[in-house]
């Protein structure tokens, strides 16, 4: 087996995230983050060996959707393209593949969505068993109702610690200039909120966001022309569970402890992790799956409860991480992004610094 090349993110950029953003399309939406990622190394689309996409035709309603937004990368030169029907972070996944086997050193990575168009529940249930659960319509945060409700029976959390989770992390979204929903009211209020979905109440749930995000790989020597401190991608891995939600033990995420064993969260320490938890018990569920302590710091950005634009919320993670292991805040961090109902795929990977 050949050894594994260095590869690691040199840049991000993100979209302004907002409840609706009807004056641009989706085209329009990307390409200047676009253009802000590949600004920050000084690149042009000519720089790039690979570029892959993340988005959903459900969203944006039409096939093949993603064609139309290669607008926003450029009609010239001719570039080497793919897409995945996933959330941007498994494009990256895509582009990393791509470097390891040789055929790229350098890859544009981008993921969008525009979800304030249509019904957003009902365009999520199309991802349950189209047999059994989805001619039943059920609507997402239901399902994260009974999901929540499962973990209260079982004492893993209860409801003021939920309140706890919305409150921390909108706080911290306070920090965050690209963030939708930034700041929180008073524990004691969260909780005497009515209910959405029981035991659910609104803080508890994500925002529907439109927005969009970028990343730039490099591998070796160009990672380093690239970036003062580039966040060098030390494991990564993804894994599945059941589509059958009654085969489940939903207080639990087995494909995420897999992940994070095959990425090597647990082989040393994690000073940051930016988990795609977009409901506040699903934070807890992830962070005791992948084995973080008291001393790692979740969701400094605010995480999915404060931005949650489909498609691209998981890519965020990975460059919030990257962000501050460039900026010297951290020197290893965790990113995990989720996709499909209840936390059924799970992504993980580990990056790290340089030493200083």
């Amino acid at each position: 087996m050949a050894p594994q090349r260095d590869v690691a993110i040199v840049a991000f950029a993100q979209t302004d995230h907002r409840r609706a953003v009807p004056e641009r399309n989706e085209v329009e939406l990307i390409q200047p983050v676009i253009r802000q990622a590949l600004d920050q190394v000084g690149a042009t689309i000519a720089d790039i060996g690979f570029t892959c996409s993340g988005s959903s035709d459900y969203l944006a309603g039409q096939a093949f959707s993603f064609v139309m937004t290669l607008d926003a990368v450029g009609a010239f030169p001719p570039i080497q393209e793919s897409h995945v029907e996933m959330d941007g972070a498994w494009a990256l996944y895509e582009a990393w593949l791509k470097i390891q086997a040789g055929h790229a050193d350098t890859a544009l990575v981008y993921g969008y969505s525009k979800a304030s168009p249509g019904d957003l529940p009902r365009v999520l249930s199309r991802q349950l068993d189209p047999y059994y659960y989805g001619p039943l319509w059920p609507d997402s945060v239901a399902l994260a109702g009974l999901q929540a409700r499962a973990m209260i029976d079982a004492g893993l959390i209860d409801e003021a610690e939920m309140a706890a989770i919305a409150h921390r992390s909108r706080e911290a979204a306070r920090g965050n200039p690209h963030a939708q929903l930034r700041g929180s009211d008073p524990l004691d209020e969260l909780l005497a909120a009515p209910y959405l979905s029981d035991p659910l109440r609104r803080h508890d749930c994500p925002p529907i966001t439109d927005g969009g995000a970028a990343v730039v790989l490099a591998a070796g020597d160009r990672a380093r022309e690239w970036s003062k401190r580039p966040a060098w991608i030390r494991g990564i891995d993804h894994r599945i569970d059941s589509h059958n939600l009654g085969a489940r033990d939903l207080t639990v995420s087995p494909s995420a402890s897999l992940a994070a064993a095959k990425a090597g969260v647990s082989e040393g320490k994690v000073d940051v992790a930016e988990l795609h938890a977009p409901f506040t018990h699903q934070e807890k569920i992830l962070a005791t799956a992948l084995g973080l302590g008291d001393s790692t710091v979740l969701n400094p950005s605010g995480g999915a409860l404060a931005a949650n634009p489909m498609m691209a919320a998981g890519l965020i993670r990975l460059g919030e991480v990257f962000r501050r292991i460039e900026d010297g805040e951290a020197d290893r961090g965790v990113a995990h992004a989720t996709s499909g109902h209840l936390l059924q795929q799970n992504f993980v990977a580990v990056l790290e610094g340089d030493p200083r």
